[in-house]
């Protein structure tokens, strides 16, 4: 979502939907005076109800999953707390990875023992300015973003340098 925003150029936009608006303005009109809109008609459907971020159930289990049945996506790519957060089922919760991991070490829920994370626990790396993180999958692997440019499965910590350790599993809520 960020590199939507980073990428998005509105100048060029807003000037061709204003050019368009300017144009189409003395016709809409003169429409609009020539004949009555129609009535709307009824609707006997409801409608869709709106998932943000496809979120998963707020399990450890469900976490999993919501990363298994990501494999390959590379819409997170550089939204590795969105994803992991999502994959929970919230949002919004930490600005970034390491701060994610500074609140578990805050909140005495980081574990620096090298004991195996359960499945659903948060992994994290200080692999820049914004860290990194993604959910143990509790056999001493993890899914994440950026696994070879994409949502993906490692089977070790390891695969990340700088791995910093594990909090606990549960639904983020700024700890």
């Amino acid at each position: 979502m960020e590199e939507a925003v980073r990428n998005h150029r509105p100048g060029r936009v807003a000037a061709t939907g204003l050019a368009a608006a300017l144009i189409l303005a003395p016709l809409t009109a003169q429409a609009a005076l020539a004949a009555p809109a129609p009535a709307a008609e009824p609707t006997a459907t409801a409608p869709a109800a709106v998932t943000p971020f496809d979120a998963g159930d707020g399990t450890a289990q469900g976490a999993v999953e919501w990363f298994e049945a990501r494999a390959g996506d590379t819409s997170y790519e550089g939204l590795c707390e969105m994803a992991a957060e999502n994959a929970w089922g919230v949002t919004g919760v930490w600005p970034s990875a390491i701060d994610h991991w500074n609140g578990a070490v805050a909140a005495g829920k980081a574990h620096t023992d090298g004991s195996t994370p359960p499945a659903g626990a948060f992994v994290y790396w200080n692999i820049s300015e914004y860290g990194h993180v993604g959910i143990a999958d509790g056999n001493g692997g993890f899914h994440s973003s950026s696994v070879n440019g994409a949502i993906g499965h490692a089977d070790s910590t390891s695969y990340f340098a700088n791995y910093l350790g594990w909090s606990d599993p549960q639904v983020p809520a700024g700890l």
